[in-house]
């Protein structure tokens, strides 16, 4: 007669208790992972929300690009009084920023409507490399405020560079573009929301 003890089977609770323990995590992250994918596969940069539509837009002045000249005068910086009275096309810009390049000629061809300004903020940028950059493209800017350090973009709650505002006559922001302008949302997201703040009373 052997004398060998066999294991008794784990209790069914215990079992089930360390499978869960087990699951638990991977279930976890498949959740954050399936979430990502989802915002991943959201191409369409506009409907990420802004708590800042229908607010005043920020007062926070800006300085001039320095040695920016347009018809032999200086171009002015941004100042809150400027976004008052017209509609203004406010657009976040670099030099270093990629797409930026892409959407200039595109910025050029909106400045060619004069019932509305543009105004450049030019981010985290070397003051020569901005002048470049609107040398070769060509300026469309009314006005261009310097955001040297970043804080004014953090005010208008940009996520990154480029980013494009529409603000009414009366200061408020009315749109947001988040990410560049391009062929397509020029002519189906910007223009008519263009038309909608030149028509707003």
């Amino acid at each position: 007669m052997s004398s060998e003890l066999k294991a008794a089977p784990p209790a069914p609770s215990r079992s089930l208790g360390r499978r869960l323990m087990v699951a638990l995590p991977l279930l976890v992250f498949a959740g954050l992972v399936a979430a990502f994918l989802i915002r991943l596969g959201n191409d369409d940069p506009s409907r990420i929300p802004s708590a800042l539509i229908g607010r005043p837009a920020p007062a926070t002045p800006l300085p001039p690009l320095d040695g920016l000249t347009a018809a032999g005068q200086a171009v002015p910086g941004l100042s809150p009084q400027s976004l008052q009275g017209r509609v203004s096309l406010v657009n976040v810009w670099a030099s270093w920023c990629v797409p930026c390049h892409d959407e200039a000629p595109l910025l050029n061809a909106l400045r060619a409507d004069r019932r509305l300004q543009i105004i450049g903020i030019n981010y985290k940028d070397v003051t020569d490399n901005a002048r470049r950059f609107l040398g070769r493209y060509g300026n469309p800017f009314d006005a261009v405020g310097v955001d040297a350090n970043g804080r004014g973009a953090i005010e208008w709650g940009v996520y990154g560079v480029p980013e494009t505002f529409i603000v009414g006559r009366d200061g408020r922001i009315a749109y947001k573009l988040v990410g560049p302008i391009t062929a397509d949302n020029i002519e189906a997201v910007l223009k008519p929301e263009i038309e909608k703040a030149l028509a707003a009373k």
